[in-house]
């Protein structure tokens, strides 16, 4: 399963805005789906981790349904 968690700390830690986002060029779809859990392509978290200046470590992780733990 993947969380997008490290996402929502890595800004909050950067004080970057959801407004931020929409003007760097992530669109309110893409957002809706990262609330959500949903995929991604590579296009998008690069382009996540440009305007972050992070890791894709620091957006995403996966986690095994299971144990509940990271992978």
């Amino acid at each position: 399963m993947i969380s997008y968690e490290p996402l929502w700390k890595t800004k909050k830690e950067k004080q970057v805005s959801q407004y931020k986002l929409l003007k760097s060029g992530v669109d309110n779809k893409t957002l809706d789906a990262l609330k959500k859990g949903k995929n991604i392509t590579l296009l998008t978290l690069e382009k996540l981790c440009s305007i972050l200046d992070c890791t894709p470590n620091d957006i995403v992780e996966f986690i095994d349904i299971e144990t509940k733990g990271r992978i």
